[in-house]
């Protein structure tokens, strides 16, 4: 009589995700990886997609090609809907799936903080089609701009803010002020861009809180000189599409506005009956086990567990180091040993500010300009799945670092939609 490998399913194809499913190679389970897109998406260089830099293509990989030689792994596409922990089944779009042991890597969305004007007429930046949406903004405001005769009409239309100091705002901005000074003149002559304005917002009183206050000084006198003005310590709290409005009353005329401030779990956390934390993050025991269900596992920005008193953050390197304790726990419990507490080790901060120019944070050591800008670049070269995307990535760094050019500089439309202020639409294929 056969018997059967106990059944580990993996929801999320995430960072978290992703490690979780590698690190089960060779191990003796059956592994279902589950994700509402089939493919990974390297979410730190979204931005570039948004800023014209890089093509979507260049940052997603089809799961499916990365592990084609796992054995032990299947993969596949559906949205989870909820779960049944008592039964050990997962409630997905193209039915329930059982398991035996389940981690829950399914990331973060955008949070507003209930801001539902900033929610429905901003623009946030947590996958291909938010970036894409972005380019489109930017690209159709300069198009509108050149047609446009008013003054003050003209002028919020070239004015862009971003609100956020973490590194998504801070990379952002620097990125967007390098397309709009650098790039876009050259294809947009006679026009002139020195009434762009792009502004960064911060709640707080610091950028890149989590560096220390000389690389978040020096971060400020970076943007200030790529002629982004960064103002601190006034939050937003509306915009209406063309107005954005800050706590102390001030008013800002700007037709985009990116919002990279705030992360919350996905909503599949509120789903499925255990207790929530902060952002709607699930808490869990430092073995990274539920409470109540120990075959249960929560990694990356959904899980809450604390560190010296404070959340571990939502990033990328702690969803990593979580899927391998959480992998390590299942191996332990396959072999009937107890589990292990996870311990997050910091590998460091980098937030890139543009041409030639960083921050980096590794414990005692401090790096800013052009070093940082290196160590940037290289990192996230590495992290990259696939060489072909780390070739294509280094190739287009290299063509905008010596050319100052971009190739993704162009806007897509689909059907034909009254919003679309330029008029601008996919007409239908009468040739069928």
């Amino acid at each position: 009589m056969m018997q059967t490998l106990p059944h580990v399913v993996i929801v999320g194809a995430g960072f978290g995700g992703l490690w979780a499913a590698r690190e089960l190679a060779g191990a003796p389970v059956s592994v279902t990886l589950i994700d509402r897109n089939n493919y990974h998406l390297f979410q730190p260089l979204l931005y570039q997609v948004a800023t014209a830099e890089l093509a979507p293509e260049d940052i997603v990989y089809p799961v499916r090609s990365i592990f084609r030689h796992q054995k032990n792994l299947q993969f596949r596409m559906a949205e989870v809907e909820g779960a049944d922990f008592n039964a050990k089944l997962l409630h997905t779009s193209i039915g329930n799936i059982g398991y035996d042991y389940l981690i829950l890597a399914v990331g973060g969305i955008n949070n507003y903080f209930g801001i539902r004007s900033v929610a429905e007429n901003g623009l946030g930046l947590k996958n291909v089609n938010d970036a894409m949406a972005i380019r489109n903004q930017i690209l159709k405001s300069v198009e509108m701009a050149m047609q446009e005769t008013d003054a003050k009409v003209r002028q919020a239309l070239m004015t862009f803010v971003v609100v956020g100091g973490g590194p998504t705002g801070v990379e952002s901005a620097g990125a967007l002020s390098e397309l709009l000074h650098l790039v876009l003149p050259k294809d947009y002559l006679g026009f002139d861009f020195s009434q762009t304005r792009i502004i960064l917002l911060q709640s707080s009183n610091r950028l890149l809180a989590e560096m220390p206050e000389p690389l978040s000084k020096e971060t400020v006198a970076v943007l200030t000189r790529k002629k982004i003005e960064v103002r601190l310590g006034n939050p937003v709290i509306d915009f209406d599409g063309t107005t954005v409005t800050l706590k102390d009353g001030q008013t800002i005329s700007a037709h985009t506005l990116i919002w990279a401030a705030g992360i919350q779990a996905a909503s599949l956390a509120g789903k499925l009956g255990v207790r929530q934390a902060r952002l709607g993050r699930i808490v869990v025991d430092p073995t990274l086990q539920v409470p109540d269900h120990p075959e249960v596992f929560v990694v990356g920005d959904v899980a809450y567990l604390e560190d010296n008193g404070q959340p571990l953050p939502m990033i990328a390197p702690v969803a990593t180091q979580q899927a391998k304790t959480a992998v390590a726990n299942i191996r332990r419990l396959l072999a009937g040993k107890p589990p292990e507490n996870f311990t997050y080790r910091n590998p460091g901060v980098l937030a890139t500010i543009g041409r030639n120019s960083a921050v980096a944070y590794f414990g005692r050591w401090q790096f800013h300009g052009f070093i940082a800008w290196v160590m940037w670049l290289v990192i996230h070269i590495l992290r990259l799945i696939g060489f072909r995307n780390r070739l294509t990535v280094l190739s287009n760094w290299a063509w905008d670092y010596f050319f100052y050019e971009r190739a993704v500089r162009f806007i897509l439309h689909g059907p034909c939609d009254e919003s679309d202020k330029l008029l601008i639409c996919s007409l239908p294929d009468d040739t069928k």
